[in-house]
């Protein structure tokens, strides 16, 4: 099964799925490719592989990607190869940009698709603050970013408001063990 939570930048994406995978031992992580620079708190090959630009754009020449996008200047993807030999032995997880989710739900259908939404603009604008990791410029271009993409919120099964990390994770896993009964019985 493939699940993938996506949902503006800062929404808590990565906190609910590091959860999930805490609780869930049939869940793997598919990691992908960035360019972006590495935070202090991130781990290469765990939390992305930070790649050359160079890299990527071969890659992205040879056709290895399921799935790529250039966000905030930056280049992030999937290795098809790598996701299809995750899916083989486990359930995947996926944390994921809109314009990306987009490109997955078309190729993998039956996956698990989660649009996660702020409880508000004003929560959202904290947690990007909160990383400081961007500059009032990059917060504010983010915040359109972020308006912009939660209109594509109803092309999504499911949706669920981030309103307490505990809460959101509870009923992802809930949503997930529906879906894996329905995908049992057909």
């Amino acid at each position: 099964m493939l699940l993938v939570i996506t949902g503006p930048s800062g929404v808590g994406k990565t906190t609910i799925i590091k959860r999930l995978l805490n609780a869930d031992s049939r869940l793997k992580y598919s990691t992908s490719l960035t360019t972006r620079k590495k935070r202090s708190d991130e781990v290469d090959g765990v939390d992305y592989f930070f790649v050359s630009e160079a890299d990527f754009r071969k890659a992205i020449a040879e056709g290895k990607f399921v799935e790529w996008s250039e966000v905030y200047g930056k280049y992030y993807g999937r290795l098809e190869k790598d996701l299809n030999e995750l899916m083989l032995n486990s359930d995947a997880v996926i944390g994921i940009d809109v314009q990306g989710a987009l490109k997955l739900k078309d190729k993998y259908p039956e996956g698990v698709f989660i649009f996660m939404l702020p409880k508000s603009k004003a929560a959202l604008e904290a947690q990007l603050r909160g990383r400081k990791t961007e500059d009032d410029a990059s917060v504010k271009k983010r915040l359109d970013a972020a308006m912009q993409e939660m209109k594509y919120a109803d092309d999504f099964k499911y949706k669920v408001v981030n309103r307490e990390i505990s809460e959101t994770v509870k009923k992802v896993q809930s949503i997930l063990t529906a879906e894996r009964r329905r995908s049992r019985s057909d």
